[in-house]
C-alpha cells in the first residue's frame, strides 16, 4: 500500500491496518522458519509497510502536539 493511501485513512483504520500487517508478518516468519515460504521478499515488504504506518502515525501525533502548542 502506498503512503498516500495510508495518509487518506483515519487513525482507526491505520491502527487496524497496522495490526493486520503485524499479524501477517508473524505468519510469514513462522512460514519462513518451517521452510514453506515461497517469496521471502514478502517479509521485507511487510516490515516496510509497518514502518510506513508507524511513520504516518508519528507525523499525526507531532502535528497534534504542535497544534495544541499553538493553542496556548
Amino acid at each position: 500500500m502506498k503512503a498516500e493511501e495510508l495518509r487518506s485513512m483515519s487513525d482507526e483504520q491505520l491502527e487496524l491496518t497496522l495490526k493486520e500487517t503485524v499479524k501477517n508478518l508473524f505468519h510469514l516468519k513462522v512460514a519462513s522458519a518451517t521452510d514453506r515460504l515461497e517469496t521471502p521478499s514478502e517479509i521485507r515488504k511487510a516490515k516496510k509497510e509497518i514502518a510506513r504506518i508507524k511513520t504516518i502515525q508519528r507525523e499525526r501525533q507531532l502535528a497534534a502536539t504542535a497544534a495544541a502548542g499553538q493553542g496556548k
